[in-house]
């Protein structure tokens, strides 16, 4: 039985992955501290409890906490040159990215829905969502994301791996991890498809669907917040398009190898998860004055968006 995995990464010149390490780093020591201080300006600045606001650093910190299931190991492989992972290792990465991925599918739904009430019914608003309601939410999304995970994690447990040990990538997931089963897979790969790539797929549909009705709506409705309420929608549209293009890339196709599978790989699970609430911050002047008045600055005259 196999013990444990060989992950062939991202390239085997010794030059390349030092490269990729200090990369990586940097892109990390920039961009982390910037989600973290997402959270604390939100929930530090009484002018942001809202329930959007609410919802946004809950993203943010989901998003850190899935840029920290992969990544490090993948920041050590690259250090010391090292490419094994355990067994349980390799189930430990599967269980906790499907738990963080699904749960926040759940929680981007739950964002359409927030605005979708501020939009379309904006004087019942405060009654159907406020904070306590919001946070009810969120722990229902986390306990949809770990069925989510859990049934993939125990559908993979029972499988034999008796031989071929080797991972075309720098991290363990079902469409790598399946075809090494020293078994018939393929009525598992046709569930994890549908448990994985067709709900993102609906998801994704969904989600768009709802933001281009509600910028509909907001076009035809009076100029009283049009411009806000158009640019949220916005915003929240390219959060999703980065956040399910990638999982659709991947578990959209049944278990078949892509040269880009690498790549889109590295940016679904360690660059857009970090960039998605820095999208959503730098569209938006009320955090930026926020982190301003946490940071003891004055706003500049001459900042983007400042005007």
């Amino acid at each position: 039985m196999v013990t444990e995995f060989v992950l062939l990464g991202l390239s085997q010149a010794r030059e390349a992955q030092l490269f990729l390490f200090f990369l990586f780093l940097l892109f990390y020591s920039l961009i982390l501290p910037g989600n973290i201080l997402i959270i604390v300006t939100i929930q530090s600045d009484p002018r942001l409890s809202s329930p959007m606001y609410f919802f946004l650093a809950n993203l943010a910190f989901l998003d850190i906490c899935y840029c920290s299931v992969t990544p490090p190991k993948m920041l050590s492989d690259f250090f010391y040159n090292s490419n094994t992972i355990s067994y349980r290792g390799c189930m430990a990465q599967l269980f906790f990215l499907h738990w963080l991925g699904g749960t926040e599918v759940f929680l981007l739904l739950g964002m359409a829905i927030d605005r979708y009430v501020a939009i379309c019914h904006p004087l019942h608003y405060a009654s159907l969502v406020s904070i306590p309601i919001c946070g009810a939410m969120v722990v229902v999304f986390w306990c949809l994301g770990f069925v989510h995970s859990i049934i993939q994690v125990a559908l993979i447990i029972p499988l034999p791996f008796c031989g071929p040990n080797k991972l075309d990538n720098f991290f363990c997931d079902i469409t790598q991890i399946v075809k090494l089963a020293c078994t018939n897979t393929y009525d598992l790969e046709f569930f994890m498809f549908v448990n994985s790539g067709l709900s993102a797929l609906i998801s994704f549909t969904l989600l768009i669907i709802s933001y281009v009705v509600l910028l509909f709506k907001v076009r035809m409705g009076s100029t009283e917040g049009k411009s806000k309420a158009a640019s949220t929608c916005i915003t929240h549209i390219i959060i999703v398009v980065v956040m399910f293009g990638p999982a659709i890339f991947m578990y959209c196709r049944p278990f078949q190898d892509s040269p880009l599978d690498k790549l889109v790989a590295i940016f679904h699970s360690t660059v857009f998860p970090l960039l998605n609430p820095m999208i959503y911050t730098l569209r938006n002047k009320e955090i930026k004055h926020a982190m301003w008045r946490l940071l003891g600055k004055r706003w500049p005259a001459d900042w983007p968006g400042s005007v």
